[in-house]
């Protein structure tokens, strides 16, 4: 017990788990303390915010981005795999090891001591190191009056700037689309395994490497050069494309040609250094109207309504079903009444604690797995009703619930089209007070983590989650999902929620236990195909989804030798994309 309680709270410890030359060399480089061996230290870089765990040799947090660049170095000439890793907030796996069939090392590089943001242009662009998260951005961009891609979802959990870029995340604001930008700097290894800066940035920083890093380090970017046509820095043509709710296809995926460019859905598959984005005029005094029915056909005519009819697009649709809602209520209680008391400012240093508690009582026998999760959710249970009545209300009245937010000029135009929509059907609304608005759209956010929750307090009766990303396509009216009996009785529940507008559903399924849940996941996926829905719609591959041809191309041009993140879209693991058949 004294042994887990040193490991659990003593800071800057010697790890020695490996003397390796390597490893000294890495620490040459970074700092002692910055490279853990440990497998007790480097756990929480190793497991995935829902899935993925596996080995690693050393996880590696650099201070400069010179400090990366030399270590990114040393992995690709010691035949290292290279895992590059922000926030660690993804669901599929993608930034962590899966599993320990790998043929190489794996060396994990955290960017989160580079947590440093730019400003350009008077804040219409920003340039953001690779440990800036979301929150981050929105509180240096709020005193300037704008706004990031995402203001709301992945920022409530922490979620790094990079993770965003690299794996297309979507985000709820409908006028934006995907993260996106055709700016960055990278590093990238030939198929020789030469490894080469690329500078993209539109920046002018010097020639070499370590020139073009430190420049870059030390916030050595005047306006004068700049170069301000030297790409897009974010997905212009996307509130165009959304609006076509006839077209055939989704509005937005992870395999979409049109929005893979270098850095952008590289998914790990490069060393980003630098990413420069646009940035947004912040919405003031915005209106919400929460909007019930049981009937999901109305739904859609009210999605597709808004999207041809209105004079502008709303900034936000989020949709989440009566079991979700639920769910959240419960299960994500804790998320809820944490952000509203501190921000989601904390949040790292609150999962940072977490993982150390997890650390200690997985240490001692005769305490329960998951020992966070059970404190968190007993915490919960001693605080009264945390949703406005009126909730409640439409929670007990409806099965389908929508939140709409609309621009303060826009507010007229939603209220008088819903009043005529609801005189004329069995939808309602209510106008919702700032306070209730708040309130509805973190609700409907704590719903992601809420099924991971659940799993951890009932790991008796459940046997994991199949957690589907899907897009489903702009014509399609039939958004709503009946399962086959079959399949739905070796389910527990069933959590929906999404970016309705978008037609991006995150789809939730808790297995009962005994059922394996690869089965369930294959004929999930076949039922969607058959729908022509493109999965995943945002949250990129990682180690639960097969890539497509088209996107295996893309990584291997993106990274010939296999040396960034192998394995991704479950493609073989070996070097140089050897075929994991071959002896």
């Amino acid at each position: 017990m004294l042994t887990a309680l040193k490991s659990l709270f003593g800071r800057n410890r010697k790890d020695d788990a490996d003397h390796s030359p390597f490893v000294r060399e890495l620490r040459a480089i970074v700092g002692a303390q910055h490279v853990l061996t440990d497998p007790s230290r480097t756990l929480p870089f190793r497991r995935g915010f829902r899935f993925g765990l596996g080995k690693a040799l050393a996880v590696v947090h650099p201070g400069s981005l010179v400090e990366q660049w030399r270590v990114v170095q040393a992995c690709i000439k010691a035949d290292k795999i290279v895992l590059m890793q922000a926030a660690n907030t993804g669901i599929t796996g993608g930034s962590t090891p899966d599993g320990n069939d790998y043929d190489r090392d794996i060396v994990i590089i955290s960017g989160m001591r580079l947590k440093k943001i730019f400003v350009i242009g008077g804040g219409k662009q920003v340039i953001c190191l690779p440990g800036a998260t979301l929150d981050q951005l929105e509180r240096t961009l709020a005193p300037l009056g704008r706004e990031p891609h995402s203001v709301i979802g992945s920022s409530c959990i922490g979620a790094a700037v990079f993770g965003g870029v690299s794996n297309n995340s979507g985000g709820a604001l409908v006028q934006r689309g995907p993260a996106f930008t055709q700016m960055s700097i990278f590093a990238q290894a030939d198929a020789q395994g030469t490894l080469h800066l690329v500078n993209h940035l539109g920046v002018e920083l010097g020639t070499g490497p370590e020139e073009i890093l430190g420049a870059l380090d030390r916030g050595q970017v005047p306006e004068s050069r700049i170069n301000w046509h030297a790409g897009k820095g974010h997905d212009d043509n996307y509130a165009t494309h959304v609006r076509d709710v006839d077209a055939d296809t989704p509005a937005r995926y992870n395999a979409d040609p049109a929005r893979l460019f270098e850095g952008a859905g590289c998914a790990g598959r490069m060393a980003l250094f630098a990413v420069r984005l646009d940035t947004f005029p912040a919405e003031r005094n915005p209106s919400v109207f929460y909007i019930g029915t049981n009937n999901p056909d109305e739904l859609e005519e009210i999605r597709r309504h808004i999207l041809t009819s209105f004079s502008e697009l709303p900034i936000a649709g989020e949709y989440i079903h009566r079991d979700a809602f639920d769910i959240a209520e419960e299960y994500g209680k804790d998320t809820f009444l944490i952000i509203r008391a501190i921000g989601t400012r904390r949040l790292p240093m609150l999962f940072a604690l977490k993982n150390r508690i997890d650390r200690l009582t997985e240490r001692v026998p005769f305490l329960p797995g998951n020992m966070s999760d059970r404190l968190l959710q007993a915490f919960s249970r001693l605080f009264p009703r945390h949703l406005p009545r009126r909730m409640y209300e439409y929670r007990d009245r409806f099965e389908h619930h929508l939140m709409l937010k609309v621009s303060a000029h826009l507010a007229s135009e939603a209220r008088t089209f819903l009043d005529g929509f609801c005189a004329k059907s069995g939808t309602r609304y209510f106008a919702c007070t700032p306070d209730e608005g708040a309130r509805a759209f973190l609700h409907r956010f704590a719903a992601a983590g809420a099924a991971i929750r659940y799993r951890s307090t009932h790991h008796r009766t459940v046997e994991d989650i199949v957690a589907l990303d899907v897009a489903l396509r702009r014509n399609d009216r039939q958004w709503s999902e009946t399962l086959p009996s079959d399949l739905d009785r070796r389910l527990i529940v069933k959590l929906y929620y999404g970016h309705f507008l978008c037609h991006v559903m995150h789809q939730d399924y808790i297995v009962r236990k005994g059922n394996p849940c690869p089965p369930i996941e294959a004929e999930m996926l076949a039922l969607l195909d058959r729908r022509g829905a493109r999965y995943p719609a945002e949250h990129n591959y990682g180690h639960l989804y097969a890539a497509p041809p088209s996107l295996q191309a893309h990584y291997r041009e993106l990274d010939p030798c296999n040396c960034f993140n192998p394995g991704i879209g479950k493609t073989t693991k070996r070097r140089n994309w050897k075929a994991e058949s071959v002896a």
